[in-house]
């Protein structure tokens, strides 16, 4: 689902990556489904991609709590 909205919005992976903030091998994981994104990065990916309804809940869904965890998939600064 991730993969198919990016494609939608015509952008590349590692475009996707940098303008959320994370590492672009995390988001081949997301896409993959072997990842789930922390509450962060899901509210991340919802404001930068068209996602439906339906699958803007599903992400939320999938979408783990961040409390007390640094997430693997941010970007160390």
């Amino acid at each position: 689902m991730l993969r198919l909205a990016r494609e939608r919005a015509g952008m590349g992976l590692r475009n996707l990556a940098r303008q959320a903030g994370i590492d672009a091998g995390y988001v081949t994981h997301l896409e993959a489904g072997r990842r789930c994104p922390s509450v962060a990065v899901a509210q991340r990916l919802v404001e930068l991609l068209p996602l439906t309804d339906a699958e803007r809940t599903q992400l939320y869904a999938a979408a783990v709590s961040d409390a007390g965890r640094s997430h693997p998939g941010h970007r160390r600064t």
